[in-house]
């Protein structure tokens, strides 16, 4: 049987590591070639196709789904999975649209993690059950319709940094967190702001609270 290969991005090392282990516990998995960047994910890309690219969300000071959608359209054979840190209520859906078969958490267990694998390379999508049913509600009920809107403005790493700060995160966290300067993070801070007409940060923080707390019901 051919193995299955595997390209991981992930710009952490040591869970790239844990995660490229995890996989060759699987006899028919060959994680072939590891990444740290979109730059090093799209050089690997040019020697070999993978079967399956997993790939973090927050790359150094990018995002993950701007590789899903070069990959997507470059390499539309290639299944993707996003796993991150970032919660799949605020992150899943843009995923999907972007080109991943699915989103899985870095903190669920390790047999999840497998069954995402493998429910990707069945070529099902893979979301946990209570997403499923969060994206049901929205495409049968048009629930959270004007909020849906709001933040469908903001471009990935804005979305990023509006959610930490809704977790309460200050800049120089945010920055750390996100392997940014904080002069950067006070720029998508005033890019937010002028998207979602927000007067001042503090508004634009009490907005971020209250959208982590209305998403999380």
């Amino acid at each position: 049987m051919t193995p299955i290969s595997f390209l991981v991005v992930d710009d952490h090392p040591i869970f790239r590591q844990g995660l490229v282990a995890l996989i060759q516990t699987q006899e028919q998995y060959n994680v072939r070639y590891e990444a740290g960047s979109i730059v090093e994910a799209l050089e690997r890309l040019n020697t070999f196709v993978p079967d399956i690219a997993i790939i973090d969300i927050s790359l150094q000071n990018q995002s993950g789904l701007d590789l899903v959608r070069q990959m997507r359209q470059s390499y539309p054979t290639v299944k993707i999975l996003i796993i991150s840190m970032h919660d799949e209520v605020v992150y899943a859906s843009r995923a999907l649209k972007a080109g991943a078969m699915g989103y899985v958490m870095k903190q669920e267990p390790a047999s999840l993690i497998l069954e995402a694998i493998q429910t990707v390379l069945n070529g099902k999508i893979y979301v946990s059950a209570v997403m499923r049913d969060r994206l049901l509600e929205m495409v049968f009920l048009h629930r959270d319709e004007n909020e849906a809107i709001s933040t469908e403005v903001l471009s990935d790493r804005e979305l990023e940094v509006l959610d930490l700060m809704g977790q309460g995160y200050g800049a120089v966290d945010i920055a750390k967190l996100l392997t940014l300067s904080v002069k950067t993070v006070n720029a998508h801070y005033d890019h937010i702001k002028d998207k979602l007409k927000m007067p001042s940060t503090s508004e634009l923080r009490r907005y971020a609270v209250k959208w982590i707390q209305h998403r999380d019901r």
